[in-house]
Formats: C-alpha cells, sequence, structure tokens
C-alpha cells in the first residue's frame, strides 16, 4: 500500500500541477520522518511493545489514506493535502527499522534471523513490485479515490492479521526525554567508534541520498519523456524491486559468503552504476525495455545492500544497543527525502534524465571518498 499510494499521488500531482518538482516535494514528504523521528522511534521500541507499534501505525496509516480518498471522492483533494497525509504515513514508516523489522529478526531467533530477514526483504521486494503496478492500475481505471480507499481498507486488515501474532518482547525500558536523548548519544558513540557499523551508517546515507532518491524522477520521465500510461509506468516503477526479489530470493535460499560490508558496498554501487545506464539509455529512440532490465539488474545490487544492512546491524550490535543503531539507521535512511528534492532540484539544470545521471554519479563518488578515507585511517 505505501508504494500504490506513493504511485497514484505522484501521479495526481503530476497532473494537477505538470511539475517534477512539485512532485518531488509530495514525495519526499512521506520519508521526511525517517530523518526527524527516526533515532527517537529506535528508543520507543525499546521502551513500548514493539507490536503495539506496528498495529497502531497501520490504523494511523488507514485513517490518513481513507481521508485522501475521501476527498479526492468529493473533488476536494489537493497536492499539498496528499502531502500532509503522506508526512503522517511518514512518521509511521519511521518505525518500520526499530519495530517492524526487528521483529522478524527476533521471532526467527540467532539462527535464522539471516535468512528470515532475507524473507522479509524479499516479500518487501515483491509488494514494491505489485505496489506500483495495482496503483498504475487503480488510478488509471478508478481515480485516486478509489486507489486511497483501497489502500485504507488493506492496512485496517494488515492491523487485524499483526494483532493475531503471538510475540514476546524479552527488554523493556522505561522511557523518558532525558534517557532518550541520553540513549541516542549513547547509540553514536557505540556505532561511530566500531568501524562496520561508522561504514554502515555512511554508506545507507550515500544509498538514500544519491540511490533511492530516483524514484521521483520515474513519474515524470514515464509520462514526459517515455510518454508511457499509468500502467506502464508502474511497470517501470516495478522493474527495480522485480530485481530485488529474484536476488532476494536467492540469498534467502543460500546466504552470499564473506563479510556483509562488502556485499553492502558492493550492492550500492551496483545501484549507483544501473542509474547513470538508465539516464543513457533513456535517450534511446526505444528505451522502456533497456530501461527496464538495467533498472533490474540495479535491484539486485539494492537488494545485496538492504539485506546486508539490517544483518550488519543484528551480527555486530549487542542486543541493548540494536534498537538505537537501527534508530541511528533510519535516521540516514531519512536522508532519502532531501535526494528526492534535490532530484527535483537537479531537473531544471540537467533535465529529468540527466538528473537521474547526476544522482548515479554522485553516489558513485561519495562511495570513492568514503573508501579513500577509510583507508587512510586504517593506515595511520
Amino acid at each position: 500500500m505505501l508504494w500504490l499510494e506513493v504511485l497514484a499521488a505522484a501521479l495526481f500531482t503530476l497532473q494537477v500541477t505538470k511539475s517534477g518538482f512539485d512532485v518531488a516535494l509530495v514525495s519526499a514528504a512521506r520519508s521526511l520522518p525517517l530523518l526527524i523521528a527516526g533515532a527517537f522511534m529506535g528508543v520507543i521500541s525499546d521502551a513500548t511493545n514493539r507490536k503495539r507499534i506496528v498495529v497502531a501505525g497501520l490504523l494511523v496509516s488507514a485513517g490518513s489514506a481513507g481521508t485522501v480518498g475521501m476527498l479526492a471522492a468529493w473533488g476536494m483533494l489537493r497536492p499539498w493535502q496528499i502531502a500532509i497525509a503522506a508526512l503522517v504515513s511518514g512518521f509511521v514508516y519511521a518505525t518500520e527499522m526499530p519495530a517492524r523489522r526487528r521483529m522478524v529478526a527476533e521471532s526467527a531467533g540467532p539462527s535464522f534471523a539471516l535468512r528470515a530477514v532475507a524473507v522479509d526483504s524479499m516479500a518487501s521486494y515483491a509488494t514494491r513490485c505489485a505496489g506500483p503496478l495495482l496503483g498504475g492500475l487503480a488510478y488509471q481505471y478508478v481515480g485516486l479515490a478509489g486507489a486511497f480507499l483501497l489502500s485504507a481498507a488493506l492496512n485496517i486488515s494488515m492491523a487485524i492479521l499483526v494483532s493475531t501474532i503471538h510475540y514476546r518482547q524479552e527488554l523493556m525500558r522505561r522511557l523518558s526525554l532525558t534517557s532518550a536523548l541520553r540513549d541516542l548519544r549513547d547509540g553514536l558513540s557505540f556505532a561511530v567508534k566500531r568501524r562496520t557499523l561508522a561504514l554502515l551508517l555512511g554508506i545507507t546515507i550515500l544509498t538514500n541520498l544519491f540511490g533511492y532518491s530516483y524514484s521521483t524522477l520515474l513519474t515524470p520521465i514515464g509520462k514526459l519523456i517515455l510518454g508511457l500510461s499509468p500502467v506502464m509506468i508502474g511497470v517501470l516503477a516495478a522493474a527495480e524491486p522485480a530485481g530485488s526479489l529474484l536476488a532476494g530470493i536467492f540469498v534467502a535460499l543460500k546466504p552470499l559468503p564473506g563479510h556483509p560490508l562488502r556485499w553492502l558496498a558492493g550492492g550500492a554501487t551496483t545501484l549507483f552504476l544501473g542509474l547513470v545506464m538508465a539516464s543513457l539509455l533513456g535517450r534511446l529512440p526505444h528505451a522502456l525495455i533497456p530501461m527496464l532490465i538495467v533498472f533490474g539488474l540495479g535491484g539486485i545490487g539494492s537488494a545485496v545492500y538492504n539485506i546486508h544492512q539490517t544483518t550488519i546491524v543484528m551480527t555486530e550490535t549487542p542486543p541493548a544497543f540494536r534498537s538505537r543503531v537501527m534508530g541511528l539507521v533510519t535516521v540516514c535512511i531519512g536522508c532519502w527525502p532531501l535526494g528526492m528534492i534535490a532530484a527535483g532540484a537537479l531537473i531544471t539544470p540537467f533535465g529529468l534524465l540527466g538528473a537521474l545521471a547526476a544522482l548515479g554519479v554522485g553516489g558513485l563518488a561519495g562511495m570513492a571518498i568514503l573508501a579513500s578515507v577509510t583507508r587512510k585511517r586504517r593506515i595511520a
């Protein structure tokens, strides 16, 4: 439902404003809470039952989507109202890493945590494929109102399903503002002193600032460059997660050998290279199929990155610090909306395909700088 809403909101905003930058702003509103509240969500998830957080979040998302659907049905909806609803849902999304994903890993136990995370990531990639496709279909045939009312209904259904899960939280901490700030400070201090975790945070910032922010360009590229229908724009948006799904299946069946940090960095680099290639292929007369293939290959790198991101936190961090470190990872993921806004701003000087290339080049340059700094420190 997240990706259904993202695509439907982008199509509506582009139709009303004819501005790729406005699409970027509306899309960024959904992920902005990751930056401003992500770390606190990690602390809160240590002090509150994580199952209750997940259920409450689904109900809030249902209310937000239902409001947008009703406003659209009454002909009263404006892009700024979608942005507010996206902001509300974004606070729910900020609980994803420290609450729901941690529940998955804890429920599986240490022996199966990696495979459980891989299966969870695989399911996420599958829904990232289905979401844009369903969003494009819904927008084309039942309009924005139907798309968001469908989202509201399914969020309520998911809340009911999660409420039936048997989950026992081993460690509960008292929640206070003073202790929350102290926990955040301690979590940051713990992470930056450990090379693997520090690199994890740096690569996460680069991947969300220059990598995943490309998604805000897909609707304008599909509509204005490739001349696609809403359904085919959904197909374009589903290409990267389709590649991620295939890679997720492989890793779930056979975990990759070697240090997870190398796979994390390699996955991010593959995604950046995919963006540069897609921008070049987009200038061809019949660009859709080549772009789908390249985005799919980039999705393989995305899956490898995502799976090992959670794995590193679970294996390199003692239980007492895991939620705090996951909260810090969520803050780094919060660079995503800044990247979206930057992508939108790059459209004016470079055009849509040029902005896509600039994101990929920026990511590759950032990885090179990060590698250089790390190498110098190790020598020192």
